[in-house]
């Protein structure tokens, strides 16, 4: 890691009431004195008049904060200018400290880098922080925040603690077998223990995957053509999203519009009407169509009752209850996308619905990488067999280390980069 002392603005773009620039290393103490004349006390808010230290000019009356490590954020001594947020201010304070031995620019994600490599947070928190970043819904608030406030951490930790607890024990018994406080017994606590922690990390996999969290729940629009997808597209995304026609087959490809609903993440897709194509587009809007009801979470089907697709999830509609009054079958959702009736209901519906597809309070979605990993130790420890504690011992290690990989204990350093990438410059 570098010796050198970073900055960077760390709230929003410019101009703005406030502006936060932050920084951290081993300067950050001296270059506080330098620009305000002393070191605030720690943690404490003081207002300075912060003057350029080669030319002696004022460069703004700001808050100045000071932070000794290692108790920080990043581990390191870290202070903070919140100074006014214009284009001109802020300039000039990045140009006085560029200018100053040891100090340069962050780049991008480099804080929680530095937090990261100096043991303030785990690499899953990380991750959770840059989940929360970009999080737009309640629901990726939530999970995020829980990821970051280090709770997968903590439940990987509680697994490799009772792995070593166990592998402990094991080398006890094979290593000071004749110490007479060392009781051999037999090896059955070290196989319920792995085919315990194997089945919490079976349950972990198969809960809603982080990239459906992320990406939000897709609900597929479908049925033939003229039924209404398109105009209940724009009713539900609250916009003209698609080209409303009484002419069938205006649809020809699939357009998507993600929506937030009751804080659920969505992606809504209209789809072409599913019929016998008149022409080598709207056969290849159906081809697509069909494609996305096999990868749609929800399918929203407005063709006729019983004519449904396969789908574990499926909510029947009849969506032009403003002009045809004809009787439903029941468990049919009758509705008007023009006149509002029913949409209330289907809103309802496809919230409850979503919601059962998400994690609930308290659980974890594992994104790809994690997922990987977990597999990978849940499958170790489905080799765990008795007869040999020598090779038990060496079974509940391994898997041990493999979960390190997913907290940032070893075998990360190829994959740092990409990660921390996605962090703003001031984070």
């Amino acid at each position: 890691m570098s010796d050198d002392t970073i900055f960077a603005l760390s709230t929003g773009g410019l101009p703005s009431a406030i502006a936060v620039l932050r920084m951290s290393g081993p300067q950050a103490g001296e270059t506080v004195s330098t620009l305000a004349g002393a070191l605030p006390a720690p943690r404490t808010a003081s207002l300075r008049l912060l003057r350029d230290p080669g030319t002696g000019d004022p460069i703004d009356r700001a808050l100045v904060l000071w932070f000794p490590g290692p108790e920080t954020a990043t581990g390191e001594d870290v202070a903070e200018f919140h100074i006014h947020g214009s284009r001109a201010v802020a300039a000039r304070l990045r140009e006085t400290l560029g200018a100053m031995a040891g100090l340069r620019a962050a780049e991008a994600g480099e804080f929680t880098r530095r937090a990261f490599l100096n043991g303030r947070m785990d690499l899953a928190a990380a991750e959770g922080l840059g989940d929360l970043l970009e999080a737009e819904t309640e629901a990726q608030r939530r999970h995020a925040l829980r990821v970051a406030e280090g709770g997968l951490g903590a439940k990987i930790g509680e697994w490799r603690d009772r792995l070593l607890g166990a592998e402990a024990r094991l080398e006890a018994v094979l290593n000071f077998s004749d110490e007479g406080d060392v009781d051999e017994g037999d090896e059955r606590f070290a196989l319920e223990l792995a085919e315990s922690v194997q089945c919490e990390m079976q349950d972990m996999l198969d809960a809603p995957p982080a990239e459906r969290l992320r990406d939000g729940v897709r609900v597929v629009l479908a049925g033939p053509p003229n039924v209404g997808k398109s105009t209940l597209f724009n009713a539900l995304v609250a916009r003209e999203a698609a080209i409303v026609s009484p002419t069938a087959g205006t649809t020809r490809d699939v357009i998507e519009a993600p929506v937030d609903m009751a804080g659920i993440p969505m992606v809504l897709c209209d789809t072409a009407g599913l019929r016998l194509a008149g022409d080598d587009i709207e056969e290849e809007g159906v081809r697509r169509a069909r494609d996305l009801l096999n990868r749609a979470d929800i399918v929203l089907w407005l063709g006729a009752a019983g004519e449904a697709p396969q789908h574990d999830r499926v909510i029947e509609l009849a969506a032009k209850a403003d002009i045809d009054s004809a009787e439903r079958d029941e468990g049919v959702l009758v509705l008007s996308a023009v006149s509002g009736v029913g949409m209330a209901a289907l809103r309802d519906e496809l919230v409850l619905m979503a919601r059962n597809l998400l994690p609930g309070d308290g659980e974890y979605a594992l994104n790809a990488r994690h997922r990987d990993i977990v597999r990978e130790a849940a499958v170790i420890l489905t080799q765990a067999e008795s007869g040999d504690w020598i090779l038990l011992s060496e079974t509940l290690r391994q898997a041990r280390r493999v979960l390190d990989r997913l907290t940032g204990e070893s075998g990360v350093e190829d994959m740092l980069d990409a990660l921390f990438g996605r962090f703003c410059i001031g984070k």
